[in-house]
């Protein structure tokens, strides 16, 4: 039985790009970047002997350089993701590292495989602009994750600093001391944007319509109505940190139910694609006797248009809004 290797090369290149991402990532910016590390992006950054306005500027630049430059060609596809995983990378360094990954691949292509040079060209170009939108995207599932379940903890410890007498900013700076990133980074900026004078509610407004979360969304017109009309802000944020919670609960509970009907609809729709790679891989002359037959090139669109739908149809159907 003969076998074709070719598959397996692209699937390996591809993997190898998103791992050379990452690398160049933590390399460029250190492990403080890193959701993981225990101490913040701000914290560590004013261990290091930055002043406080400096650190400001630039977790204000990375925070929002990339929805400003949704105008770049090719951009504009994941300055959105990028803008809410917070990426340090600037837009410039973004595409640089497409091309560079693009020509990387079109070199392993090169070595590897026999295709010829427009196909490598293409495939490269794939694997460079897709390889560093599923890290993006990644990176940007993984943080709102995390700050969705951090965002009760810090609401409560807000709630417990407003009752033993600390003013709201000062609660807000609590919340930038004691958690980690991603939150605690953000609300780092929101206490240094306070000490400079912006308003504390237009700043969790900002910081709300930047991540995109609902939950925030709350805290922010919470604060807001409280600034205009008064009132008891602990009680205030404690009974939303209930509704947070409860929200919460709610998402995972619907996670775990319809868990099954996810995995179903992703095995169904990656069981064609990685049966034909199979087929590919185990028998590479599968499709010779039929390839130049005049109905072969329709229905290998046909059948890529079924998929498609079928991808489509499956994300619907387990895609439960709450």
């Amino acid at each position: 039985m003969e076998f074709s290797a070719a598959p397996l090369i692209y699937v390996l290149i591809f993997v190898g790009v998103l791992v050379l991402v990452e690398g160049i990532y933590l390399t460029m910016f250190g492990k403080s970047i890193s959701l993981n590390s225990r101490i913040n992006r701000r914290l560590d950054l004013l261990d290091k002997g930055n002043s406080r306005e400096e650190v400001l500027e630039q977790l204000r630049k990375e925070m929002s350089q990339h929805v400003k430059s949704q105008g770049i060609p090719l951009y504009a596809i994941l300055a959105d993701r990028a803008q809410k995983a917070a990426i340090a990378f600037s837009p410039r360094q973004l595409l640089l590292i497409m091309v560079l990954l693009s020509a990387v691949s079109f070199g392993l292509l090169t070595l590897l495989t026999g295709a010829s040079a427009p196909v490598r060209a293409a495939v490269a170009v794939v694997m460079g602009v897709g390889g560093v939108y599923v890290w993006v995207n990644g990176k940007a599932k993984k943080r709102l994750a995390m700050i969705e379940e951090q965002l009760p903890d810090a609401v409560e410890l807000m709630v417990r600093s407003l009752r033993v007498g600390h003013p709201f900013s000062s609660a807000v700076g609590i919340v930038a001391r004691e958690v980690a990133d991603p939150l605690g980074s953000e609300f780092g900026v929101i206490a240094d944007e306070a000490a400079y004078g912006k308003d504390m509610g237009e700043a969790l407004k900002t910081m709300a319509e930047r991540i995109g979360l609902q939950d925030l969304r709350f805290l922010a017109v919470a604060v807001s109505i409280q600034q205009t009309s008064g009132g008891n802000l602990a009680e205030i944020l404690e009974g939303l940190s209930k509704v947070i919670r409860a929200r919460f609960k709610l998402f995972r509970r619907v996670k775990a139910i319809t868990a099954e009907a996810k995995w179903s609809g992703m095995f169904l729709s990656v069981f064609p694609i990685g049966a034909l790679v199979m087929i590919n891989v185990l028998q590479p002359n599968y499709y010779d006797e039929v390839r130049d037959t005049p109905i072969f090139i329709p229905a290998a669109i046909a059948v890529c248009g079924f998929l498609i739908a079928n991808v489509l149809f499956m994300r619907m159907m387990v895609n439960i809004k709450v």
